[in-house]
């Protein structure tokens, strides 16, 4: 949204009602060029709304339905734009309603600032109504957090919380506005060149020279070398480089969950995701190589497996701005704090000598050809996989794409192919259901003129739904994709393998009429049951101009594999076929 600075100077100052701290507040988020901001209001948080009414020209406000929705689409606003999301809500309940957001932010490393109304000062601790220790609660999930005690703190901790919440590792701030700090009248006015002082925060950007030296001289001695791709690199904007560096010394490349785009998927040597259920060639390559160069992922479990499997003979660089990623789940033999763009520029800058590694360029390529990702498509029936890759084909491969987590999210990963950068938001570390369908909300309120499609799951989808009304209160075009198998899909698949077919809790019996569902909140909803009725489908979802829910009914018994089943290793894979 486009706005002149006579609008942005269009405060509560202006007018001639009493400056509040909450005034003070939305001066301090107009100053920090805040454009966008989800919410929903609360007792508590009154007088904040009332600031926000009165500037209401200066933003693009997003009233979720519940907070749960404001959170996720914040989330996904942050993911696509790379600007914090901003979401503001009351005290207790509205606080508690955001945790599920604030830990998911976290995990995935996704700049948010939240802004929570609290009782006044006086009742802190009594159990006041819509109480909640928000600042204990928070600690353990946020990057840090505030509660604002005095009103002339408020600049600095505004200014503080977008530096801290942007900067090093992204991740979520919190601000806690006591009820009577927002109402509590100012008359001075505050500047707003604010000066950092923050001795204890200084994350490291620039990497240790010998350390890149060193993973140089292991680069050029290395036979079967493997790059991993993670999010670090997305959120340094240093797709460009690593594709440089990988032509550069032919390095064969995976990719994490979250960092699908940072390298071409249709790259000659990019061999697909790993982990779980990542590619047969990726995981192979991973417990085969001799050096894994590790840019901005956190080794968690789900690309791991079994840890005395994982990479067993390699050298392992690790770079991350995050010094506590660092060995903290795979030891690091040539550890690099820094910024991954950064990293990557001296790295390419340094005399390398060229690896000689063309047996392991030839395996890599036999291995692509001889076990492909792979699915038995049925003659009309409709699986989830046959669905993204025609996704996939209308889109051109082009779109943004957010998923919940699930069954969907893996089949999305496997067969829609991100060749750019920004374009896959997803629930990776938390493994959030009802995060894509609000996700696509912040990321087309992000990104207006580029096509955005939620592929979600029916369970997932039905957590954060009634976020509906906002597509036609704000005319945006999501696409919406239900994968409907009418089933919790992941957890019937585990209990299928792993629980003698148990299926405890995971089938649903009864399923809104999504269709009608749609049109109750002025959104065009189709139903598709068969192959022919979805290719027909095709032009009406992706042409028309509004937004669409689609309800794809596919068979509930498909599965998503290659898969490593918990506790084994990268080299025990089952359901993979040549």
């Amino acid at each position: 949204m486009e706005r002149t600075q006579k609008q942005d100077q269009q405060t509560a100052a202006e007018t001639k009602e009493p400056r509040t701290g909450a005034d003070l507040l939305v001066e301090s988020l107009i100053n920090e060029g805040v454009e966008t901001l989800f919410g929903y209001p609360g007792g508590a948080a009154l007088p904040i709304f009332d600031a926000l009414y009165k500037a209401q020209s200066a933003f693009d406000q997003i009233l979720a339905r519940h907070e749960q929705g404001s959170i996720h689409a914040a989330e996904g606003y942050a993911r696509v734009s790379g600007k914090p999301g901003v979401v503001v809500a009351t005290s207790g309940p509205g606080a508690t309603n955001l945790v599920t957001g604030i830990a998911d932010a976290m995990i995935d490393s996704l700049p948010m600032i939240i802004i929570t109304g609290q009782v006044a000062q006086g009742v802190i601790g009594t159990d006041a109504f819509q109480e909640v220790d928000v600042m204990g609660v928070t600690t353990p999930i946020t990057k840090h957090n505030y509660q604002v005690r005095d009103v002339k703190e408020l600049p600095r901790i505004i200014r503080e919380a977008f530096h801290i919440a942007t900067t090093g590792r992204p991740g979520p701030v919190l601000i806690d506005m006591p009820k009577d700090i927002s109402g509590e009248i100012i008359d001075e006015s505050f500047s707003p060149n604010i000066e950092l002082d923050l001795p204890g925060y200084q994350p490291t950007t620039k990497p240790n020279p010998l350390q890149t030296k060193k993973l140089a001289e292991a680069i050029s001695n290395a036979k079967k070398p493997v790059l991993l791709t993670g999010a670090g690199i997305l959120f340094a904007k240093a797709s460009e480089e690593v594709l440089e560096f990988a032509e550069k010394y032919s390095i064969p490349v995976t990719s994490t969950l979250l960092g699908l785009g940072a390298f071409p998927g249709n790259h000659p040597l990019f061999m697909g995701m790993a982990g779980m259920h990542g590619t047969y060639t990726a995981n192979t390559a991973l417990y085969e190589c001799d050096l894994l160069i590790n840019i901005g992922a956190r080794f968690d479990d789900r690309l791991t497996g079994k840890l005395s499997s994982f990479a067993p003979n390699a050298t392992v660089a690790h770079i991350d701005i995050d010094p506590a990623e660092i060995g903290k789940n795979v030891p690091a033999d040539i550890p690099i704090v820094g910024d991954a763009k950064a990293a990557l520029i001296r790295l390419l800058t340094h005399e390398i000598e060229q690896p000689e590694h063309d047996d392991w360029l030839v395996r890599i390529h036999e291995n692509k050809e001889k076990y492909p990702l792979w699915f038995n498509k049925p003659e009309q029936d409709m699986i989830g996989q046959w669905v993204i890759k025609q996704v996939h084909e209308a889109t051109d491969g082009n779109a943004i794409v957010t998923t919940d987590v699930g069954q969907h999210q893996m089949w999305t990963a496997q067969f829609y192919t991100f060749n750019k950068p920004d374009k896959w938001v997803s629930s990776g570390g938390l493994g959030t259901m009802g995060f894509g369908f609000p996700a696509a909300i912040g990321a087309q309120l992000a990104k207006p003129d580029e096509t955005v499609v939620a592929i979600v799951g029916d369970g997932g989808f039905q957590m954060t739904l009634q976020e509906l009304s906002i597509l036609q209160e704000k005319g945006l075009p999501v696409k919406v994709i239900i994968v409907n198998n009418q089933a919790l899909g992941m957890v019937r698949q585990w209990q299928e393998k792993f629980y003698s077919e148990r299926y405890s809790q995971s089938i649903f019996s009864i399923q809104p009429d999504f269709v009608k569902l749609a049109e109750s909140y002025n959104v065009k909803g189709l139903q598709v049951k068969s192959q022919e009725e979805f290719i027909k489908a095709i032009p009406e979802i992706f042409d028309y101009e509004g937004p669409v829910v689609v309800d794809a009914r596919v068979l509930q018994q498909e599965n998503v594999f290659p898969m490593i089943a918990p506790g084994k290793g990268l080299n025990e894979m089952i359901g993979v076929k040549p």
